[in-house]
Parts: C-alpha cells; sequence; structure tokens
C-alpha cells in the first residue's frame, strides 16, 4: 500500500541519515513521523466515522416500488383485487370475539395482564388446543404446497434485524436484548431468511420455499389507543410464515403463488376475505409490491388483515449479502426474496370466533374442526 511505501522509504532515510549519508538528523525526521502518523491516524478516524454514516444512510432508505403499486396517501387508497365470499348474515346481532372469549370464559385477559402488562392474554384449553391444531393445520397444507418446515430460533442477532429491514430505521417496534445486541423475532421472516445470509446458493438450488410456525414479539408502538382490547394488537402471538428465494425473473409470479397459499387457508375454513394491493403510502419501506388479505369480522363489523404477501426483490438479498450462481454468466447474482403470514394464528382464532358463534353465544367448535380435519 502507499502508506507501507511510505514508512519503507522513511526507514531508508533513517538509515541513511545514521551512516552520515544524508543531511539532517534524526531528531528532525523522528519529528516529522510522528506528525505524519497522527494526521493519519485523524485521516482514518474521518474515514470511519464517513463511511460510518453512509451505510447507516443507506440502511434508512427504502425499497423500490413495483410499477404496479398504485399512487395513494392513505390505505383508503388501496386497490381491491378480488373478494371470496359474502360477508355471513346472522339472525342475531353478532358479537366481537372478545366478548365472546371472556364470557365463555375461553380466554383470560385479566391474568394475561398480570403476568406481563397490557396486551398479553392467556388462552384457555379450548382455545389453547384450537391455536395449537389450527398451526398444524396450517403447516400441513403448506407443505402440501411445497413448502419445506423449520424450527428456528426465537432469538436473533441484530445483523439479522438489520438483513430483513427491522433494523435500523424500526427499531423501536420491537424487542432488544440490548446487553447481549439480540432481538426477538418480529415474525418467523427474520430467521428463515437470514439461513441463506453470506452465502451463494447454485441456481439448481432455486427456487427455495421454507415455512416455520413461531411466536412473535412486537412493541406495537405506534398502535397507542388502536384494537386494545382482545386478539388483533397484541404483543406476543403466533403465526405461519412462508418465504421464499427465486431468481429474479420469477418473483412476480412467485408473489402471486404465495398469496394463493395462505388465501387457501382461509377457503378451507370458510371464511369471507378480500385481497387488497397497497398503495404507495400503505407499503412498507421493505417491500415493492405487497397484497394484505382481509377477513371480515361479522362481531367487530369491519375487515381485518390477517395475511401479509411481500415480494422484496432485491431489497433484503442485497443487505443481507444472499446470492446465486448463475449458470450462463457465471456471475454471481442477488436473489429475490419474498414472504407471507400463513397465517397470523390469534387473528385466526379472533376470525373464528366471530364467524362461527351462535345464539347462545357459545363457539361451533364442532364445526370448525370439521373443516380442519
Amino acid at each position: 500500500t502507499s502508506e507501507s511505501s511510505f514508512f519503507l522509504k522513511i526507514k531508508k532515510q533513517i538509515g541513511r541519515i545514521k551512516s552520515n549519508k544524508a543531511e539532517g538528523s534524526f531528531e528532525e525526521l523522528s519529528t516529522e513521523v510522528k506528525e505524519i502518523s497522527e494526521k493519519l491516524k485523524q485521516a482514518k478516524e474521518e474515514l470511519e466515522e464517513v463511511e460510518i454514516n453512509y451505510n447507516e444512510t443507506l440502511l434508512a432508505l427504502p425499497n423500490l416500488l413495483d410499477e404496479k403499486v398504485p399512487a395513494g396517501e392513505s390505505e383508503d387508497d388501496n386497490q381491491l383485487i378480488r373478494t371470496h365470499l359474502e360477508p355471513p348474515g346472522f339472525a342475531f346481532e353478532p358479537l366481537p370475539h372478545y366478548k365472546i372469549l371472556e364470557d365463555q370464559e375461553l380466554a383470560d385477559f385479566e391474568r394475561g395482564v398480570k403476568l406481563s402488562g397490557s396486551r398479553f392474554y392467556v388462552y384457555n384449553e379450548k382455545i389453547a388446543r384450537l391455536e395449537r391444531d389450527l398451526v398444524s393445520f396450517m403447516i400441513n397444507e403448506h407443505s402440501k404446497a411445497g413448502f419445506k418446515e423449520r424450527l428456528t430460533p426465537l432469538i436473533v442477532n441484530n445483523e439479522c434485524m438489520k438483513g430483513t429491514g427491522q433494523f435500523p430505521k424500526f427499531k423501536d417496534e420491537y424487542y432488544s436484548l440490548e446487553r447481549d445486541d439480540m432481538s426477538l423475532i418480529p415474525t418467523a421472516e427474520v430467521p428463515l431468511t437470514n439461513l441463506y445470509a453470506d452465502e451463494i446458493l447454485q441456481e439448481d438450488e432455486l427456487p427455495i420455499h421454507l415455512c416455520a410456525a413461531t411466536s412473535c414479539f412486537r412493541r406495537e408502538a405506534g398502535s397507542a389507543g388502536k384494537d386494545t382490547r382482545g386478539l388483533i394488537r397484541v404483543h406476543q402471538f403466533q403465526k405461519v410464515e412462508l418465504v421464499k428465494f427465486v431468481k429474479p425473473e420469477n418473483s412476480d409470479n412467485e408473489l402471486e403463488k404465495l398469496t394463493e397459499c395462505a388465501e387457501n387457508i382461509l377457503k378451507k375454513l370458510g371464511l369471507c376475505y378480500r385481497v387488497m394491493l397497497l398503495c404507495s403510502a400503505d407499503t412498507s419501506a421493505s417491500s415493492s409490491k405487497t397484497y394484505d388479505i382481509e377477513v371480515y369480522m361479522p362481531g367487530l363489523k369491519r375487515w381485518l388483515e390477517i395475511s401479509s404477501c411481500s415480494n422484496f426483490k432485491d431489497f433484503q438479498a442485497r443487505r443481507a449479502r444472499i446470492r446465486f450462481k448463475n449458470h450462463e454468466t457465471k456471475k454471481n447474482e442477488l436473489v429475490h426474496t419474498l414472504n407471507g403470514s400463513g397465517v397470523a394464528a390469534g387473528r385466526l382464532i379472533a376470525a373464528l370466533v366471530e364467524n362461527y358463534q351462535m345464539a347462545d353465544g357459545t363457539v361451533d367448535f364442532e364445526k370448525i374442526y370439521q373443516l380442519i380435519n
């Protein structure tokens, strides 16, 4: 390097001074070297600071939106793609899920708060069993569609959170173990995607389709006052996640197939839902294109997001350095990553309780089990 060449030149100069073959004193040259060393140290520190600021700026930049994403200013500008079934009709006034869960002693919200604070809950026997059975049902259905199941850690290092786009921009929304530079996962998307971080896959390995059922942890820092009752917006919940690693030319089509996999769960459970293409204002910073699947909640009298399916293109792969060897060009290229909820178990419980409630305030569990068995 130029730096080592400089010091080699100085070393030779010192040798000539010592042998009286060059003008100047050893003390003068030593002082000059010391001054140069200090300037180099200062320049290195300044360069390091510039590089840190540069990398932080890059990490804060959002993904480029797909050209098919509609422009918009709020969720009101999201585009309806399709609807499945009509909202159910009842001969009585349907109750919200939290009212049914409380009245029938199916969940214990008070003791959840006692244990962990607001927006935590405890399932009692029937719902605990139902959620466990629903998770198995979903994993089995996705396995039939070609997704390979993984069991991942619930705690990951913060580089993983950077790789999928949660850090640094949205760091306050998640639970961090600052002492260990680790975080609780907000979704299995994080460990599943980072399984191949810093790796070069072979082209014939693609596509890779993975799924996992995990607990998820979120602060919900930006949702004060929203859906404070029930199972809609909580700090810990179960979710089945779907993740894909694909070649760039196939990612558009793979997003459609991914969304169909999540829809399949709702179809088999006889739930009314709609698919929305998110507008520019409602698409997350990491995503290039996102479909939200919203299930109808007759007790809440509104639509509720139960799955979000996104194409990140090369955004996550660039951050996590996930590449594949192109057999034709012999070059390493970035994969495209996709993920979707397949689906959120707590919200699915809420939807089933509301849609299969009966006039006496109970839930038709027999009907639900007929659908998943």
